[in-house]
C-alpha cells in the first residue's frame, strides 16, 4: 500500500481535565510518542553535518501540547532511507487513534467534560448573589504534557505552572493548590464557586459573609414566599432577627427592648419581665438603693433653679402596684401599654418594695414588699417608679415624675397632655444628656441659670464616679427613645417642647406655657 500524502493536523493541549488520561489512551499515545521519537531522532552523523534538528538547515519542531502545533508525517526518514511498509502502518495506525480520541479538533475548540467525572453537571460560578450562573462556568483540573517554558503563569503564586495539573478560570491558569477561597484561604476545589468582582469563594463561604443570621436563633434567615430574606432589625441596637421571633414567645429586655438569644438566657424579675445582663448590671432593685439616685435629680433641678420646696415620697414599685396607682388616679395621661413611672396627686396606700430580690439561677427572687398609705400634704402626694430598670432609665423616669411634681407646686393647671408631657420629656432627656455627655445640657438652661446648671451636673457627676461603656450606651439608647417616640404627646410633644427650649432657653418657655397653655413659636 503506498503512504497517504502528508496532512495537516491541529493539535491542542488537553483542555483541563481532572486527573489523568485514561490508561488505554496513555498507551496508544505513548506509541505515538515512539514513532514521533524515530522520526525527529537524530544520529550522530547527521549532528555532525549540520542537517539535523537544530543545525542551520534543520528542522525546528513544535512540541507536543504546543497550542496550534502543526505536525506533517513524513513520508521519508530524516536521513533519507524510505519507511517500511509495517513501519508506514504502524504509524497511519498511530495518527488515526489520536484523532478518533479527539486531539485533532478544530483549532480554539475546548472539550468540557460532561461524563462520570462530574456527575454530568458542568463546573459553573455563581454571581454576587449566589446564583449559578452557567456561562461562567470553568474548566476542571487537566494534566498538560509538555509544555514550553514561560508559556504558563499561576496567576496565584506567579510562579511558571509547568508540568502537572492546573486549572483555567477566569481567564486565567492557576496551580490547583493556589486557586483558593478569598475568606477562609483554603483551595476550592468543588465544582461550583461563587464570585464577587474578581475573588472567587467557596459558596459555603460567600453565604456565611453575606446571608444575613439571626441573632436570637443563631441560624440564617430563611426567605419568605418571593424568594427575598425577610428579616426585622433593631433601629438602635441593629439586632436582626426572624420575623417569627416577635410572635413566639421570646423573651424581650424591659429595659432595652432587645429579644433574648438562644446562647445567652436572660433574668426573669417577680412580675414576669426580663431583664438582660448589660441592664442588669446597673438595676436598681429596692426603694432605699434608689435614694441617693433621687436625691441627686433633686439637686439638678435645684441647680437650673427649680428647687422642690415640698418633700415629695419616692417610692419603688413592682407593675402590678403601679398599675392599680394608675387606676386609682382621677386625672392623668398615662403611656400605656408599658407605664414605668407616675406621678401620684390622689392618696393611696401602694405596696413598695422594702427589700430586693436574690439570684436564684436566672430568677429574682424573695423580694420583700410592705404597703404605704400616702396622705396628701400638697398637690403631690408621691413618685412611684418600676423597678428592676437600670441606673439611668430609673433616673430619666424620676427626673420626669419630678417635672410633673413642679408643675404642680408652681401652679401650671390644666395643661394638655402635649404640652405637659412635652416639657417633662424634655428635662428627662436634658438629665440624660448631663449624665451621658457631661456639659452638654447646660446651653438650654436660661443663661442666669446656666453656671448653676454646670455646678450642679460637674457635683453629681463627681459623687456617682465613671460609668462604663455598656451604660453609656443604654443611656444613648434611653434618649434616642425619647427623641423618635412616635405617640401623639410624649414624642410629637417633646419635639415642640425641644424646639422651643432650643430657640429660647428653659425659663423663657416656662413663662410662656404658665401665661399661655403652649410652647412659644
Amino acid at each position: 500500500m503506498a503512504p497517504p500524502p502528508p496532512s495537516n493536523v491541529n493539535h491542542l493541549s488537553h483542555p483541563c481535565i481532572y486527573g489523568d488520561f485514561a490508561s488505554n489512551y496513555t498507551e496508544r499515545k505513548s506509541r505515538l510518542m515512539k514513532w514521533l521519537g524515530k522520526l525527529f531522532k537524530t544520529s550522530s552523523s547527521s549532528r555532525r553535518g549540520g542537517g539535523g534538528i537544530g543545525g542551520s538547515g534543520g528542522h525546528n519542531p513544535h512540541f507536543l501540547g504546543e497550542e496550534n502545533m502543526v505536525v506533517r508525517a513524513p513520508t521519508r526518514l530524516p536521513d533519507g532511507h524510505p519507511r517500511t511498509k509495517k513501519e508506514q502502518e504502524e504509524l497511519d495506525h498511530a495518527i488515526a487513534l489520536s484523532l478518533s480520541e479527539g486531539l485533532g479538533k478544530p483549532s480554539g475548540y475546548n472539550e468540557w467534560r460532561t461524563d462520570d467525572n462530574y456527575g454530568g453537571a458542568l463546573p459553573r460560578a455563581a454571581d454576587h448573589n449566589g446564583n449559578m450562573n452557567p456561562s461562567s462556568a470553568y474548566p476542571p483540573y487537566g494534566t498538560m504534557q509538555y509544555y514550553p517554558a514561560g508559556v504558563r503563569v499561576c496567576a496565584g503564586c506567579h510562579y511558571e505552572i509547568g508540568y502537572g495539573n492546573y486549572l483555567g478560570c477566569m481567564g486565567a491558569y492557576f496551580h490547583p493548590n493556589c486557586f483558593r477561597c478569598h475568606s477562609c484561604g483554603y483551595p476550592i476545589t468543588e465544582h461550583e464557586f461563587s464570585l464577587s468582582g474578581k475573588d472567587p469563594y467557596h459558596k459555603t463561604c460567600f453565604k456565611e459573609l453575606t446571608h444575613p443570621k439571626c441573632e436570637v436563633c443563631l441560624q440564617f434567615i430563611p426567605t419568605n414566599g418571593a424568594g427575598l430574606i425577610e428579616y426585622r432589625c433593631h433601629p438602635f441596637w441593629s439586632q436582626k432577627y426572624c420575623p417569627s421571633h416577635e410572635h413566639d414567645n421570646t423573651a424581650r429586655c424591659c429595659s432595652c427592648e432587645r429579644l433574648e438569644s438562644w446562647n445567652v438566657r436572660y433574668y426573669s424579675l417577680e412580675d414576669g419581665r426580663s431583664l438582660c445582663l448589660e441592664c442588669m448590671e446597673s438595676a436598681i432593685m429596692d426603694t432605699g438603693d434608689c435614694q441617693p439616685l433621687y436625691h441627686a435629680i433633686r439637686d439638678y433641678y435645684e441647680g437650673m433653679n427649680m428647687k422642690l420646696d415640698q418633700q415629695i415620697p419616692m417610692l419603688l414599685v413592682e407593675r402590678q402596684a403601679l398599675n392599680e396607682a394608675i387606676v386609682g388616679e382621677k386625672n392623668g395621661y398615662h403611656h400605656m401599654p408599658e407605664t414605668r413611672g407616675l406621678c401620684l396627686s390622689e392618696e393611696q396606700t401602694v405596696t413598695s418594695i422594702l427589700k430586693r430580690p436574690r439570684i436564684g439561677g436566672r430568677q429574682l427572687i424573695g423580694m420583700r414588699t410592705q404597703p404605704q398609705k400616702l396622705t396628701r400634704k400638697c398637690e403631690v402626694t408621691a413618685i412611684l417608679v418600676l423597678y428592676g430598670l437600670p441606673r439611668l432609665l430609673t433616673g430619666a423616669i424620676l427626673a420626669h415624675e419630678l417635672m410633673h411634681g413642679w408643675l404642680r407646686l408652681k401652679g401650671y393647671r390644666n395643661l394638655n397632655p402635649e404640652v405637659e408631657e412635652g416639657i417633662c420629656q424634655v428635662l428627662s432627656y436634658m438629665w440624660l444628656e448631663s449624665e451621658v455627655l457631661p456639659g452638654s445640657s447646660s446651653n438650654r438652661a436660661s443663661t442666669s441659670t446656666s453656671a448653676a446648671s454646670s455646678s450642679s451636673s460637674s457635683s453629681t457627676s463627681s459623687k456617682k464616679g465613671g460609668k462604663s461603656n455598656v451604660e453609656n450606651k443604654l443611656g444613648e439608647f434611653f434618649m434616642h427613645q425619647i427623641a423618635h417616640d412616635a405617640s401623639p404627646a410624649y414624642g410629637g410633644g417633646f419635639r415642640a417642647a425641644n424646639a422651643a427650649v432650643n430657640k429660647y432657653g428653659l425659663r423663657r418657655t416656662l413663662d410662656h406655657i404658665r401665661l399661655t397653655g403652649n410652647f412659644p413659636l
